[in-house]
């Protein structure tokens, strides 16, 4: 999934970007309102981490935005402690959860998840395709019963795919996906993930299509 994280206070953001991105995420960084703001206006993201209390721009000023362009992006507000009042208003204005400082990082993992599951999976931690089963929460992927050997980005365009369901994903949208602002990639590099999840999964009897110039899709089990 493609995250924003925002927030000034550079250790918290180096912590919540190393633990989200070894999940598999792609996360992206802002450090104030205003640049969160334009980040929102013109990217497209899967979830939003938001501080309240940011330079410039308020960040529920930021979600109130986001709310007017008929967003239904995911977000998740991050306050301190004893700002009851900031997570009332934010809940208010649009916020699905939230998540007050000091917080553990596994705890910010798993509201990312729970809130990723919510938006794209119906709640459920498992996406099941024939015999191909990817739980999400656990970060894993099996072919029956046998677990399959994924790399973290193998593993993320996989998900991409399947809860796409059927719908062509662009090589643009697979490096969005896997590969934050600062990280640089190409459409080979999509091309070799693609090629190393076929070899893995052909097993379950799932094939990726390729459509020719626009990109890949894994087509919907017959029986959906």
């Amino acid at each position: 999934m493609r995250i924003l994280v925002v927030e000034d206070d550079a250790m918290l953001v180096d912590a919540m970007t190393r633990s989200l991105t070894q999940s598999a995420h792609s996360v992206d960084v802002a450090r104030s309102g205003d640049e969160a703001d334009a980040a929102l206006s013109t990217g497209q993201y899967d979830l939003l981490v938001l501080d309240v209390e940011l330079p410039g721009m308020s960040g529920l000023e930021v979600l109130k935005r986001l709310r007017a362009r008929r967003s239904t992006m995911p977000v998740l507000i991050v306050t301190v402690r004893d700002a009851i009042d900031e997570r009332i208003t934010g809940l208010d204005l649009g916020a699905d959860d939230y998540l007050t400082k000091p917080f553990h990082l596994a705890e910010l993992e798993a509201r990312v998840r729970a809130l990723i599951r919510r938006a794209h999976a119906g709640g459920t931690s498992e996406l099941v395709h024939g015999g191909l089963r990817l739980d999400m929460a656990a970060r894993r992927a099996f072919c029956g019963q046998e677990p399959l050997d994924l790399s973290a980005r193998e593993l993320a365009v996989l998900e991409l795919l399947l809860l796409k369901g059927g719908r062509v994903v662009t090589k643009q949208q697979i490096i969005e996906h896997l590969y934050g602002w600062e990280e640089v990639s190409s459409s080979n590099t999509v091309e070799v993930f693609i090629y190393r999840l076929r070899k893995k999964i052909e097993r379950c009897g799932i094939d990726i299509r390729t459509v020719r110039g626009m990109g890949y899709l894994i087509e919907k089990p017959h029986a959906e």
